[in-house]
């Protein structure tokens, strides 16, 4: 059995506070020459268009392409990669697919109003976005289940036009990426990556479209690129490497937490697995079933040097201890394989998704439970929520004053207007003041 390379901490530890903000420091975008590139790409395909996107992608994704009817998608060719996949792949698209389509039916924001006593009106009106870009990775991996994630709550918020851009290194397409664009419904597919495709979706060309907002993962370079078009465009987040929390009461089968660590591990070298529990002894038989599974992992290099580089097993005191250390996490992903999951909950003030009990894999989020799996990383769940159907949609305030109304409120307006010397505000609230 190879050994298991991972940090070891006790909250017992007169270094632990240090040590633990060390692990969990990750900044998402890189740094000058980064954004010097990806600033230079983004003038590139402003001034350029089409003509910068070709360039950019034979460049960058090793293509020899001529037109952008070259990196453009048919619904027909989206259609005949559903229609070409195996039926149990078809079948599993469908389910994941209605599953998150009832989950996120159930969040739609409704227009409201209220009438007051004078006849004025107040109120709120949602409307969809008129259109939204989505971004899918292609390169390491690529990731069916975030097309459906990212457009299904697209559609269901009632986007009239979603544009999809995905990298296709060396012209090699997914199928399953295809097929799931096809059956959430996504209008238009570019075969774009990186910075560029950030920028037409941003811009536009002459051949993509400019969209209201750019939601999706990518690498470091799509990620700075949607912090630097953010305000020409709205973004959904800045997406770090993905991660997890578990903790266990020590109840649990070790070999499951231990594929659960790895289920983030696998992602990339960069992502986080971090395991907490208060017994010392299921501590060491899940490290056990770590290093005893790691080497059957078909991406065993990756989840090494993730687990070397970010991952941790933690010892801490009790309970409450492990409270704490969820709520300073903040994780993406939180596991609470305890027995009691539901008395936890009230606690639990920060964390992306949080998965409830032994049998609650974060693998059944990632594609079928229903929950969106975009998920606010490296400690945004502070301040942050999944993606959902509201990120698709914006909110207008309605404002009707009756005639009493207006007079009503009229000198409250002036006075407030006149202490800030605003004049021209106090004299248009004092014109509608009934004599």
């Amino acid at each position: 059995m190879t050994a298991l390379d991972i940090a070891r901490l006790s909250t017992r530890d007169p270094d632990f506070t240090a040590r633990l903000d060390a692990l969990l420091s990750w900044e998402g975008v890189s740094d000058a020459e980064v954004q010097h590139r990806v600033e230079a790409i983004i003038a590139d395909v402003r001034a350029r268009g089409d003509a910068a996107l070709v360039e950019l992608s034979n460049r960058f994704d090793r293509l020899s392409v001529s037109g952008m009817d070259e990196l453009t998608l048919t619904p027909e060719r989206l259609r005949q990669a559903f229609d070409g996949l195996p039926e149990a792949q078809r079948e599993a698209l469908r389910v994941a697919a209605e599953r998150v389509r009832v989950y996120h039916e159930r969040q739609k924001p409704e227009s409201w109003q209220y009438t007051e006593a004078d006849g004025s009106v107040l109120g709120q009106q949602v409307t969809p976005l008129d259109r939204a870009g989505i971004y899918v990775p292609g390169g390491k991996a690529a990731y069916p289940s975030s097309v459906l994630m990212n457009a299904i709550p697209a559609h269901v918020a009632g986007v009239k036009e979603i544009i999809m851009v995905v990298p296709t290194p060396d012209g090699v397409l997914n199928e399953l990426v295809l097929a799931a664009a096809h059956l959430a419904g996504v209008d238009r597919v570019f075969t774009l990556g990186g910075a560029q495709a950030v920028a037409a979706l941003a811009y536009g060309t002459e051949t993509v479209p400019r969209v209201d907002k750019i939601v999706g993962p990518g690498n470091i370079y799509v990620a700075t690129a949607k912090r630097a078009v953010f305000g020409q465009v709205g973004i959904d987040m800045i997406a770090g490497p993905s991660e997890i929390l578990v903790v266990s009461d020590g109840g649990t089968d070790p070999e499951w937490l231990a594929m659960d660590l790895f289920s983030q591990a696998e992602h990339d070298e960069d992502a986080q697995s971090i395991f907490v529990s208060w017994d010392a002894e299921h501590l060491e038989t899940v490290a056990a079933a770590m290093a005893r599974l790691l080497p059957t992992l078909e991406r065993e290099a990756i989840a090494r040097q993730s687990l070397a580089e970010r991952g941790a097993l933690i010892h801490c005191q009790d309970e409450a201890e492990a409270v704490e250390l969820i709520n300073r996490i903040a994780a993406e992903h939180l596991e609470l394989s305890v027995a009691d999951p539901e008395a936890w909950l009230p606690q639990v003030r920060h964390a992306g998704a949080i998965f409830m009990g032994r049998h609650t894999a974060e693998a059944l989020g990632d594609y079928c439970a229903g929950p969106n799996h975009v998920l606010p990383t490296s400690g945004t769940a502070r301040f942050s929520s999944p993606l959902g159907v509201y990120d698709f949609q914006k909110r207008s305030s309605i404002i009707h004053c009756s005639e009493a109304g207006a007079s009503g409120l009229g000198p409250t307006a002036s006075i407030l207007a006149r202490g800030e010397s605003l004049t021209a505000h106090a004299r248009s609230a004092e014109y509608r003041i009934k004599s």
